[in-house]
């Protein structure tokens, strides 16, 4: 696969806010190395943990219920900060679609200085885009990810839908 997650922007701020993410990450890794060792299946509760944070934060952008335009998702929720952590590319944004490419991953990155394999990091994307994914929900949409850097793509293709 060969998982290729290059920063280009690498100013001392951008790499500070990144360790936020990345401690992120390493929370769940240890949460899901620790439960596997104790006997547990992580894929049987860690999605759906994850998803109910989505649900919750998508929620409260959503104002509770009043706007479910994904213009207001990209207000709240994609701000300027975020855009230079994961070197973000909108692609376009109107009430119903929301496409954006991620050119980096802290997530990915805090993995990788683990040494997790290609697959535990594939499977922990997946796990963690589980939150995108409540978003979406609370937005009544879903989440298309036809690209993931997880994956070896050279960037993530996060795709809001509305449910049609």
């Amino acid at each position: 696969m060969g998982i290729k997650n290059i920063p280009r922007n690498k100013s001392v701020l951008v790499r500070a806010l990144r360790k936020l993410f990345e401690h992120r990450a390493l929370w769940m890794y240890f949460l899901l190395d620790e439960a596997g060792k104790n006997g547990l299946d992580g894929s049987k509760f860690a999605p759906q943990a994850i998803r109910r944070c989505g649900l919750y934060q998508g929620g409260l952008a959503a104002d509770k219920g009043t706007s479910s335009s994904l213009k207001t998702l990209k207000r709240k929720l994609f701000k300027f900060p975020g855009k230079l952590i994961f070197e973000m590319e909108f692609i376009r944004c109107t009430d119903d679609d929301f496409d954006i490419d991620f050119h980096y991953c802290p997530l990915v990155n805090a993995w990788q200085m683990q040494g997790c394999s290609e697959s535990d990091i594939s499977a922990m994307c997946d796990f963690a885009m589980c939150g995108d994914r409540g978003i979406a929900e609370a937005f009544g949409c879903e989440l298309d990810l036809p690209r993931t850097i997880a994956r070896g793509d050279d960037c993530c293709s996060i795709r809001f839908r509305r449910k049609k």
